[in-house]
C-alpha cells in the first residue's frame, strides 16, 4: 500500500513539475518610442547613447581582464552549484516524505535539506566575497 502511494506522488509530483510552467501567464511589455531599441540590445549590459544614437556594447567582448575572467568563472560555477543545490533540497524533500517515520531516514533526509542550504549560503557569500575584491583591487590597479 505504501508502494502504491509513492508511486502516485511519483507520478503526481513529475506531472506538476512539467505542467505548472506552461500555467504561468505570459508577460507583454508595450513598445516604447525612442532612440532605444531594445530588440538590438540583446545580452547588452551598458547602452551608450552619443547625440541621439544609441550604441549597444556586447558584454562578450571582453578586453582580456582578468577580473572580467574571473567573475565569470565565479558567475559560471555559481550558477551550476545553486541548481545543484535546489536540486538536492527538492531530493532532501522527497526522502523526508518518503521516510516512512523512521529516524534514521528523516535525519538524512533533514541533513541534505540543510547542507544544500549551507552549500547555496556559501554561494551567495563566495558571490560577494568575490566581488567585494576585485572591486577594491581593481580601483586600486586603476
Amino acid at each position: 500500500m505504501f508502494q502504491k502511494i509513492k508511486n502516485k506522488l511519483l507520478i503526481l509530483s513529475s506531472a506538476l513539475m512539467f505542467s505548472v510552467p506552461t500555467l504561468v501567464p505570459v508577460v507583454a511589455h508595450a513598445q516604447g518610442t525612442g532612440p532605444i531599441q531594445g530588440g538590438l540590445c540583446k545580452g547588452a549590459q551598458e547602452l551608450v547613447i552619443a547625440e541621439g544614437e544609441a550604441t549597444c556594447e556586447d558584454p562578450n567582448t571582453s578586453t582580456g581582464n582578468f577580473s572580467d575572467l574571473l567573475r565569470r568563472i565565479v558567475n559560471i560555477l555559481s550558477v551550476i552549484i545553486g541548481v545543484i543545490a535546489v536540486i538536492m533540497i527538492i531530493f532532501g524533500g522527497l526522502r523526508y516524505i518518503t521516510s516512512g517515520g523512521d529516524s534514521t531516514k528523516v535525519g538524512n533526509a533533514k541533513n541534505t535539506i540543510l547542507y544544500a542550504l549551507i552549500g547555496l549560503i556559501i554561494v551567495a557569500l563566495s558571490q560577494v566575497i568575490v566581488r567585494f575584491v576585485l572591486s577594491n583591487t581593481t580601483s586600486i590597479a586603476s
